[in-house]
């Protein structure tokens, strides 16, 4: 099969793809019209079925695996399909391998790596804690291994939760080398578990779509309520120290319009705003560039807010 990855604009469409996601819609001319997200192991594409009621296009729902005909195009710098004909695929027609996103690195590997983190703490409560979650609890720790850390905008892949823990977890780590004043086994506690929440907030793949959960709550919430579990089964947990790690969760989107119930108020917090949102527009734009061959300017990205421009090292 050809990779969603490898497609270039212009070129022709025929191969068998997850139907990630499907929504009628309507243009501004009232002709109704289907979005389609098109997924394989390699990331997504957007696809249009301009005409629903034409020859081709049989009857098909999100999850199905369909063998999609069409033209790919670019729509606002990113790829997207015009699709002609479509079929639904039968058992057997297919390897659902092909079809997951999965972390380019090493799980085993993230996972020893974690540990080695939750090693390195002092503090015996934190410590307790970090280890009734990421050690104790089994069946918690083979979800948080294997969940994304996005639907869509980063880490989207089996494995991206842990990828990008980690990767707030060496931000953090690394500020505490720089600024004396931030207490370590605080902020790395903290970047550990910042986004455990999102264990419920998503489902497994091949959805990795919003929990009931997740609409209601959202994963900070989510995450808060977790960390307010294990800490009761701790005695002795001490008060101000169950807050700050609670803070620093409620408040690591840093703004209220981004989500955060509360604004950073210690430093650890600030510390672990500013590392979970450089992991994150970064991944972002990794992925974008990893998304495209092309060169130059590729359109307005809202996330950025901004007209990104793709560059290649010489």
């Amino acid at each position: 099969m050809k990779y969603i990855k490898d497609y270039k604009e212009g070129e022709r469409i025929s191969d068998v793809y997850l139907c990630k996601h499907k929504q009628s819609a309507v243009t501004k001319n009232g002709k109704p019209y289907e979005n389609v997200i098109l997924q394989d192991k390699t990331g997504t594409l957007d696809a249009k079925i301009w005409d629903p009621n034409s020859a081709g296009i049989e009857e098909f729902d999100a999850m199905d695996y369909i063998e999609v005909y069409g033209d790919v195009n670019r729509f606002q710098g990113a790829l997207q399909v015009n699709v002609k004909r479509i079929r639904r695929c039968q058992e057997g027609e297919y390897d659902p391998a092909d079809y997951l996103p999965v972390s380019s690195k090493n799980i085993d590997t993230m996972i020893k790596e974690l540990s080695s983190y939750i090693d390195s703490i002092q503090n015996p409560y934190l410590k307790k804690l970090l280890e009734a979650l990421f050690i104790e609890d089994e069946p918690f720790m083979k979800t948080f291994s294997k969940s994304s850390a996005a639907k869509t905008v980063h880490h989207g892949f089996v494995g991206g939760l842990l990828e990008h823990t980690l990767s707030v977890t060496g931000l953090c780590d690394f500020y505490c080398s720089r600024y004396p004043l931030l207490q370590r086994d605080l902020l790395i506690s903290a970047a550990i578990c910042h986004d455990i929440g999102k264990t419920r907030e998503l489902s497994l793949f091949p959805q990795n779509d919003y929990t009931d959960d997740g609409q209601f709550l959202g994963h900070i919430i989510i995450g808060v309520e977790m960390i307010g579990e294990k800490i009761r089964e701790i005695e002795g947990f001490p008060q101000v120290l169950a807050n700050e790690l609670k803070h620093c969760i409620l408040s690591h989107h840093g703004e209220y319009e981004f989500g955060s119930p509360k604004k950073p108020a210690i430093m650890e917090a600030v510390a672990l705003n500013f590392a979970d949102n450089t992991d994150a527009k970064l991944q972002t734009f990794t992925e974008l560039m990893n998304s495209t061959t092309e060169t130059g300017w590729l359109g307005f990205n809202r996330l950025f807010e901004s007209n990104l421009i793709a560059t290649k090292m010489e």
